[in-house]
């Protein structure tokens, strides 16, 4: 019964897109409303609000000479109408004119909705209107795709809040070690080099130093040269070679925490390393870009490359280092109280103590490191009444915020909220501190007082110069830039090296905000890499081609987004950003299968 539904819903959503294509409504043979237009064309959500200006004339001179005219506009979806209200209308020696500013407050009814204008002569309570015109169709909020943290239906759930750290670990003790060895043309046998050699040694030491291994990612990539081979096999060798070598080298390979994968005819790599190169100018860049971003086959690609300036010099320095396979370790330190301290740790929970021979620290590091947020839980609970710290107060808090987005009863969750506020707001009077301010500001954004937030982590980012609370506090603050119409300013936010597809996403959104279609496109790929379940990376993509008018590329992008959950299905429906692609069969051909 719910699947079916689901299912009338989606088939609205569906019908609703066909109107939303409709280039009119019928119009009768005055056309009164031939005049009026509405600016900006597409109404676009910018910073809580819609905002456009509405401007017409009906003309004295028709054959039909209007009669006590009247024009109403209003905002309707198939679900909800707003009634914008009666325009005032100014006669003159030729027309009746009218122009009215709106500023609307945004609501996700919106989203699908139609900006009508009706006109009516000598009655003013008629309900049926003599002449319709749609002004607009559907709303742009692409800055409300910004990932902040909120919980959505069939999405992981996001983590968030900030523990404050013990010094024994980091904001988040996850650590990413990046390898590649490099091999001869045409060989998936890497040699022993003084280079290969110390990139061997670097990714021991990195797991001595982390040996909690959480991932670990073998890729074989391959030059486009034509003495690398015309098929995939030569970057697979190379990755399955470099699995051996790690494996008899002693390093643990569990199949459940290893993949070994190859890409080839992509140009992914390539970009990657022409962002950074040097030797061309930022103009011949664009050059090289236009055709890697133009949707074209691989083949087709490198020939219009090859007839670039300097691609000679470029492919030279460049195509040696795609002769490589990568490793990419996620892996943590071991970490944690000893079993001595453990056990007194144990002891004095469960008798329910007064004193405690355990320093504040060592309290902190076993919270720190307790799997479960129940047990936290009880830790920074002890910790409160042993200790006039910030540290229990901020950290009970996290947890609770944490357990808010855990729960589907939105009474619960807004109880957790209050209580992370009031533990945050009683750890504020005893410092100031960053990590408070940030959780404070995350709050603020669950209860939609982005304003209030964007002032938070703003003063936190002042307060501190720790590269890993900053790397999170600034994504936060970018993804409220996104949100809030700064989109300029927003791209500088994401100066820092991510791992999580959420936060290139964001990144690529910014870029993709102030039509930087090349660095937003990169950065939905670099999304899509992090996690190919994700699906907003796609999305990204999917947007990018079709502002280029690559439509071919922007359907094959859309189907792989609206595969991944129907958050985005719905989406993909009725967003404006597709008006360029909305008018093809294949379209519609993507959406079919999961309505009819």
């Amino acid at each position: 019964m719910r699947n079916r539904q689901i299912n009338i819903q989606i088939f609205s959503l569906f019908c609703m897109c066909f109107l939303l294509n409709c280039s009119s409504i019928v119009v009768p043979e005055s056309d009164f409303l031939e005049e009026v237009k509405v600016t900006p064309k597409n109404l676009e959500y910018f910073y809580d609000s819609i905002r456009f200006e509405v401007e017409g004339k009906i003309r004295l001179e028709s054959v039909m000479i209007p009669w006590d005219p009247m024009v109403r506009l209003e905002l309707r979806s198939p679900e909800k109408m707003l009634d914008l209200g009666v325009l005032e209308l100014q006669k003159g020696l030729d027309a009746y004119r009218f122009k009215k500013v709106f500023r609307i407050h945004y609501e996700p009814w919106m989203d699908a909705s139609l900006l009508e204008i009706k006109f009516n002569q000598g009655q003013k309570d008629i309900s049926e209107a003599e002449e319709l015109k749609v002004l607009a169709k559907g709303i742009l909020t692409t800055p409300l795709l910004a990932k902040v943290g909120k919980v959505y239906p069939n999405e992981p759930i996001p983590e968030v809040g900030l523990y404050i750290p013990t010094g024994v670990a980091a904001i988040d003790m996850t650590r990413t070690g990046v390898f590649e060895v490099l091999y001869n043309v045409g060989s998936s046998k890497f040699d022993l080099t003084p280079t290969n050699v110390e990139v061997i040694e670097n990714l021991k030491t990195f797991i001595t130093e982390n040996p909690s291994i959480i991932s670990i990612k073998i890729t074989g990539i391959q030059s486009p040269e034509s003495s690398e081979g015309k098929n995939s096999s030569l970057g697979k060798d190379r990755a399955d070679n470099l699995y051996r070598y790690l494996a008899e080298s002693g390093i643990i390979m569990r199949d459940s925490m290893t993949e070994v994968t190859s890409r080839w005819n992509d140009w992914f790599d390539f970009r990657l390393l022409l962002r950074d190169y040097s030797k061309i100018s930022t103009q011949r860049k664009d050059e090289y870009y236009s055709v890697l971003l133009n949707g074209s086959e691989f083949l087709d690609q490198l020939e219009q490359l090859k007839k670039i300036s300097e691609f000679s010099t470029v492919s030279r320095d460049l195509y040696p280092r795609l002769r490589a396979a990568r490793v990419e370790i996620e892996s943590k330190p071991l970490a944690g109280l000893d079993q001595n301290k453990a056990l007194e740790l144990q002891k004095i929970l469960v008798e329910n103590k007064e004193g405690t021979s355990l320093s504040l620290a060592e309290w902190s590091i076993a919270g720190e490191f307790s799997p479960r947020l129940q047990d936290k839980e009880v830790i920074y609970t002890k910790m409160t009444a042993l200790f006039r710290s910030t540290i229990p107060y901020n950290n009970l808090a996290v947890v609770k915020m944490r357990m808010a987005q855990r729960t589907l009863d939105p009474e619960i969750k807004s109880e957790l909220w209050e209580e992370a506020m009031g533990l945050l707001n009683q750890a504020s009077r005893m410092e100031t501190n960053p990590y408070v301010m940030h959780n404070q500001g995350q709050i603020m954004i669950f209860m939609g007082d982005y304003w209030g937030a964007y002032k938070k982590l703003s003063d936190a980012s002042i307060l501190t110069k720790n590269k890993d609370f900053l790397k999170v506090n600034e994504g936060l603050r970018g993804a409220l830039d996104i949100i809030r119409g700064d989109y300029k300013l927003a791209t500088l936010r994401f100066d820092y090296p991510y791992t999580h597809a959420k936060d290139y996403f964001n990144k690529g959104l910014a870029y993709f905000l102030i039509k930087d279609y090349v660095n937003a496109n990169l950065s939905f790929e670099e999304s899509v890499i992090a996690d190919r379940g994700y699906g907003y990376g796609y999305y990204g993509l999917a947007m990018v081609a079709s502002e280029n008018g690559q439509k071919e590329v922007a359907i094959i992008q859309l189907k792989k987004a609206i595969d991944t959950n129907k958050l985005i299905f719905e989406r993909a429906l009725i967003d404006p950003v597709f008006d360029g692609i909305r008018s093809e069969q294949a379209f519609y051909d993507i959406f079919r299968k999961d309505i009819f």
